[in-house]
């Protein structure tokens, strides 16, 4: 395949319309993504998807691992592309082309490797809008693939810094009406500057019980919220009311203000952590060969921290941790890799807990990612669907996606965070590749090693005597049976598993919701997906309190914060 379309780019690269991009002196390290779109709904740079929709992207690297640094940069038929592989395969027409330079800097690992990353800058990993980040305004052109001419772009501006705006996290912790309960740290990792090589920083969002002040003697549980990167809190805290209509959705977090602030919810502190890193907007709060041990970071430096600045009981009975999608899979981990620093663990569309079914593909027993292969016959295999079964996009075009947004692991998108966070380091400084973002091949070697260190089933499996009795009562999974990203055949393997376990037998909850898509969070059957997932922190904090408080150990506080 490789071949082929080499040899493809060779033919069609002599007569196809080129653009030559310049880029400003400041554009020495990092990678040029242009983009073509057909429409001015948005610009093109926040058109790009992994899904079947999406603008065409294409990608280069410049100074990189090596590489010369260019002032200009030509994007021809050469170049990789998605979802169109070539330039030579776009239709002669108008459109709205934009160019985007995401800035690298070196980071010096601590290990001794050097390797070219994009720091995060407060926005959580979007190289579309990453402050310094020189682009250009979307510019209408007519293109032909058969044309010499060369169409000529300027990266004459930069994204603006966020500091001091509305996405601050310092401005949102200011504001007077949620200020008494809403309070912001930066907090510096010390095991994560060592292994940066730099000064690195979790953000950590804290919610005190109302009463706080009131009961200057009470200590309180700690409730883990696991999430992708948001500026603010989460789960959505705001004492604005919503616009009229808005959705139960859009309605959660003024909803949440009210139940929190009025004494209708347990009392105990919530915290949010900000945790987007040079690979993703969310490290998956685990110890990472490549992104870094931030499991000890979060669990050994910060949380102590926190629940000693804000009189934390500071006990593992007295601890739980939910999320969803990428949060599910933090939640259910971390309660795995710490079982006695947690008292629940309350999960919903985790992400692959199976690396049987790592979305739709088998690692152990496909040989390629991209499709399956009979006698006489192939069929794709399908990354994204609706619930009804409409596949939304293929592997092999989700990886192509990824790769036009950044090499080697960088595109900082959902498939290469996962390859980061589960691979070992390669020779080079990079995570070592599970498979070929090109043809789709899997390496076992690899595999073997994701299987031993983060298939949290086989760990289950393989640790269970162990891990059993530290697990009773606090495993609690949600996955909707149409989820969008196939996560339910994941969980499905899971229960099965746990399900067969002597010794104690396993007592994980699941909860299944026919048809229903991504983000169903459980609950309710009289109540639709959207209701439940409005008032998800509603429905977990009795819960999770009732269990602590069953489960304390004798001579355990669990009056002071009962008031």
């Amino acid at each position: 395949m490789k071949t082929l379309l080499a040899a493809l780019l060779l033919a069609t690269s002599a007569f196809a319309q080129k653009v030559e991009v310049t880029l400003p002196s400041t554009a020495q390290h990092g990678h040029l993504i242009l983009v073509f779109s057909k429409d001015e709904k948005s610009e093109p740079r926040m058109q790009m998807d992994e899904q079947y929709q999406s603008a065409q992207g294409f990608g280069v690297d410049v100074g990189l691992d090596g590489g010369a640094s260019a002032s200009k940069i030509t994007v021809d038929a050469k170049t990789f592309g998605y979802p169109l592989r070539s330039m030579a395969e776009i239709p002669a027409g108008d459109y709205f082309v934009q160019g985007v330079f995401n800035v690298y800097e070196q980071f010096h690992l601590g290990n001794g490797k050097t390797v070219w990353l994009a720091p995060d800058k407060g926005e959580g990993q979007k190289w579309n809008r990453k402050p310094g980040n020189p682009y250009n305004k979307p510019v209408k052109v007519h293109f032909d693939p058969k044309s010499n001419a060369a169409i000529k772009l300027t990266l004459d501006a930069v994204m603006p810094e966020i500091k001091g705006t509305k996405d601050d996290p310092e401005v949102i912790a200011a504001n007077p009406a949620t200020a008494k309960w809403l309070k912001y740290m930066r907090f510096k990792s010390e095991k994560l500057s060592t292994f940066w090589g730099r000064d690195t920083y979790l953000g950590a969002w804290v919610l005190l019980p109302d009463g706080f002040e009131e009961h200057p003697q009470s200590k309180y549980p700690l409730v883990v919220w696991q999430d992708h990167f948001s500026e603010s809190m989460k789960p959505a805290f705001t004492a604005a009311p919503p616009a009229a209509g808005a959705s139960a959705r859009g309605a959660s977090g003024y909803r949440f203000f009210q139940d929190w602030t009025t004494g209708r919810l347990p009392h105990v502190i919530m915290l949010y952590v900000q945790n987007q890193n040079p690979y993703y907007d969310d490290s998956y709060v685990v110890d990472s060969a490549n992104v870094g041990p931030y499991g000890s970071a979060i669990n050994d430096e910060l949380i102590p921290a926190v629940e000693a600045q804000y009189r934390g009981i500071g006990a593992g009975w007295a601890r739980a941790t939910a999320g969803g999608s990428t949060g599910g899979w933090e939640a259910l981990a971390t309660q795995v890799f710490y079982p006695e620093n947690y008292n629940g663990a309350y999960g919903a569309c985790p992400d692959p807990v199976d690396f049987h079914a790592y979305q739709n593909i088998d690692l152990y027993n496909d040989t390629n990612a991209f499709v399956r292969k009979g006698d006489f016959g192939s069929v794709p295999i399908a990354a994204d669907r609706k619930p009804d079964g409409s596949i939304l996009a293929n592997t092999a075009d989700e990886f192509a996606f990824e790769q036009v947004l950044g090499t080697k692991g960088r595109s900082t998108e959902q498939w290469m965070i996962w390859q980061a966070v589960f691979s070992p380091q390669g020779a080079d400084g990079y995570p070592a590749p599970v498979l070929d973002p090109i043809t789709g091949a899997i390496d076992k070697s690899v595999v073997q090693y994701w299987h031993d260190h983060y298939d949290l089933a086989a760990i289950l499996k393989r640790d269970w005597p162990t891990l059993g009795p530290k697990l009773e009562g606090k495993l609690h999974l949600a996955v909707g049976d149409g989820d969008t990203y196939f996560l339910n055949n994941a969980v499905h393997l899971l229960q099965t598993q746990l399900d067969a376990t002597r010794n104690p037998h396993s007592d994980a909850t699941f909860q299944y919701g026919p048809g229903m898509p991504h983000c169903y969070t459980g609950g309710p059957a009289e109540y639709t997906m959207q209701q439940n997932g409005a008032n998800w922190p509603q429905r977990l904090l009795p819960m999770m309190t009732e269990h602590m408080i069953k489960t304390a150990p004798a001579g355990a506080d669990v009056k002071s914060w009962v008031y």
